[in-house]
């Protein structure tokens, strides 16, 4: 048996072992495969791996042996599950592994919103603080998270993490959940996103993609929020429509915005974000801490595991 990994790159570009897989079965690492070689590298494999790397119904035709797809994600839009399951093919994803990453990441957008640290800094390393006439010089507003709401739309666990962080720095936090099975932690006021848009002086999406929440930030919802208001996706880009976004932000409807995914990543040419006004863009990396990683390869190993001893865990295609 071997195991294919069809893109280790992104998850593991060097600094992390592979051990846990190796452990398991021989591997052949790719840092990337193009799809036209997708079949080839993958013939005679019965475990895939993928991050990124799409697994096509045609792809899961062409491969007889192919038993088991291991997403090394949560996101596993990439791989034809249906296609799996009719040709008894199990996939895995792992959830959770990055909820303390991108919780941090989120503050680390937020903050860079209130207190432009890294702007700062880039001015008086290129001559601003030496030339200025007085002892110090801000020429951004600077203002406190204590005592501002935060608007969390999706309470799964970074949403959650998110608002324990919030209630630290003595925010307000509202919630929006499709389904509260329990009351909302001590804290945490359940609200539902139309009143948050309203309400909140920061918004941070951490819902999934789906019909009903693609576009959610669109034209008339960013004319709901306060024009003091700043908005943080670290979920799925296709949850912002980005041309409304920039004109919102252009139009001065809103005061600020910070993004680490976008609808097509890499971002395609012309991306109206990434040259709108106050809106900081980080290239989706908010999961990639070398932490967060590392709990990635262990527990997708973990899922390769479970499969091989006939008790599959984490399976997206029951």
């Amino acid at each position: 048996m071997k195991i294919v990994m069809l893109d280790a790159h992104a998850a593991n570009p060097g600094d992390v072992s592979w051990a846990p897989f190796e452990e398991i079965a021989p591997c052949e690492i790719y840092p990337r495969t193009p799809v036209a070689k997708t079949v080839a590298r993958c013939a005679g494999a019965p475990v895939v791996i993928t991050n990124k790397a799409p697994i096509s119904r045609a792809i899961i035709e062409a491969l007889p042996e192919l038993r088991y797809i291991g997403v090394i994600a949560t996101g596993f839009n990439i791989v034809d599950a249906a296609a799996a399951k009719e040709h008894g093919v199990i996939v895995t994803n792992v959830p959770g592994y990055s909820t303390p990453a991108v919780a941090q990441h989120v503050f680390a957008l937020m903050l860079e919103l209130t207190n432009h640290a890294g702007a700062f800094s880039q001015g008086a390393r290129g001559g601003r603080w030496q030339n200025c006439p007085d002892f110090c010089y801000w020429d951004q507003p600077i203002f406190e998270l204590a005592g501002r709401t935060l608007g969390v739309i999706g309470f799964g666990e970074i949403g959650t993490a998110v608002a324990r962080i919030a209630l630290a720095f003595g925010m307000r936090v509202l919630a929006a959940k499709r389904h509260w099975t329990n009351p909302p932690p001590a804290g945490v006021e359940a609200a539902d996103a139309e009143t948050i848009f309203r309400e909140a002086d920061i918004v941070s999406l951490h819902c999934p993609l789906t019909d009903a929440t693609q576009h959610l930030v669109n034209s008339r919802t960013l004319g709901l929020m306060k024009k003091s208001a700043l908005l943080i996706n670290t979920g799925r880009g296709p949850l912002i429509d980005e041309p409304a976004l920039a004109a919102a932000l252009n139009a001065g409807t809103i005061a600020g915005a910070a993004v680490d995914v976008l609808s097509i990543e890499p971002p395609a040419s012309g991306n109206p974000l990434l040259t709108a006004n106050n809106c900081l863009a980080t290239p989706h990396v908010a999961w990639a801490s070398h932490e967060a990683r590392q709990r990635l390869i262990a527990a997708c190993a973990a899922n390769v595991k479970a499969f091989l001893a006939g008790n599959p865990v984490n399976v997206v295609n029951p």
